[in-house]
């Protein structure tokens, strides 16, 4: 087998922490020696052990002259855990091979050299662009410290997610439906804005057996989420953010009551700023957002420049009407050249339904 062969391998690993290593990378490691893998391991939970040390727990054997390959580079550094290069010192590793540099500036090439250092032979770059790309939330949040967003909604082949009457159960099959809560179960939050709490009532948790809840986040600029909404009834078990402009002590208390985290945030223009909620729960370490808003708030988000990635599930129906909805409202933009472009297009199909991921290419700056 060859480096790349042992690396899929170790990536295979990595994705079964998908949901639960938030706000740290996926991690998979594979360790091999006299050409027979003794050992494997990912990360499994965020505060756990990583990829490493697990795969060298489940070792029967020496490790002295191995190789390991870690999609990831290995952390130098103490942290919830101590640091994986120690662990390959003391093991008396011959070779590391890496997939993917790590950004964090706790380590950043940094394991590499004590590696080294230690007269261990480290090979990098093996599957780098696939390795990068099961951790682009850990990459974008160790270096902005603001959330990854994906912007996601269905919509029909004629770009409606609603009739006219405003009836949308459902657009897509059960298949995509199911997809969805592969991404609730993902991304560490969940956002929507008011007009979609008070138009459906949604739950906004993770239907998946064992999956991880999202942290959920309401845009309510006034602060008119009904107190017998369901996220509200549920912010004791299920983390609940309100995010408002406003500033009623009186009016904000029964939601502190039943368990919901009020975050006080300024406006910009006739709604709450998303930069510097961002920020917020950034701090908050929610490191990815699933925004499934309305029309409305998808614009807003788009015109922030927080979106980074849009996901689009196209049904094969067609809906009509002038004044059906369409996934993004607002103004809109004025000329084509002014458009948010969309680029590294990834297509699945899900039964008769289509899914459509984009990064986006073009942020709009924020207005001065």
């Amino acid at each position: 087998m060859t480096h790349e062969d042992y690396m899929h391998l170790a990536i295979e690993e990595a994705v079964k922490g998908i949901g639960y290593t938030n706000p740290n990378p996926m991690v998979g490691a594979i360790i091999v020696k006299d050409g027979k893998i003794i050992g494997k391991g990912y990360h499994e939970k965020y505060g756990e052990l990583h990829a490493e040390r697990n795969a060298i727990a489940s070792c029967q054997e020496s490790m002295e002259g191995a190789t390991i390959y870690v999609t990831l580079e290995p952390c130098c550094h103490y942290g919830k855990t101590p640091p994986c290069t120690e662990a390959i010192i003391e093991n008396k590793f011959s070779t590391v091979v890496i997939g993917s540099k790590d950004p964090n500036p706790l380590v950043a090439g940094k394991g590499i050299k004590q590696l080294e250092a230690h007269g261990i032979k480290v090979i990098s770059g093996i599957l780098e662009k696939e390795c990068d790309a099961i951790n682009e939330v850990f990459f974008h949040f160790i270096q902005t410290k603001t959330p990854y967003v994906v912007m996601k909604y269905a919509m029909t082949a004629d770009g409606k997610i609603a009739a006219y009457t405003g009836e949308s159960k459902w657009i897509t099959g059960q298949k995509a439906r199911e997809h969805v809560q592969t991404s609730r179960h993902r991304y560490s939050g969940i956002m929507v804005g008011i007009g979609t709490v008070l138009a459906d009532d949604p739950m906004l948790n993770c239907r998946i057996l064992d999956g991880q809840n999202p942290t959920r986040i309401i845009c309510d600029t006034s602060l008119r989420t009904p107190l017998t909404s369901k996220l509200v009834n549920t912010a004791s078990s299920i983390p609940t953010y309100i995010a408002t402009a406003c500033d009623d002590v009186a009016k904000i208390q029964p939601y502190l009551e039943k368990g919901c985290k009020i975050l006080s945030i300024p406006k910009k223009g006739n709604h709450i700023d998303l930069q510097i909620l961002m920020t917020k729960l950034g701090e908050e370490k929610i490191d990815s957002i699933l925004l499934e808003g309305g029309a409305a708030l998808n614009y807003s988000a788009l015109q922030s420049g927080i979106v980074n990635k849009v996901q689009t599930y196209i049904a094969p129906k067609l809906f009509g009407g002038e004044t059906a909805k369409t996934p993004v409202g607002g103004q809109g933009i004025a000329h084509p050249d002014d458009a948010y472009f969309l680029e590294n297009k990834h297509i699945t199909l899900l039964d008769e339904d289509i899914l459509i991921e984009w990064e986006v290419k073009k942020k709009c700056l924020p207005e001065s």
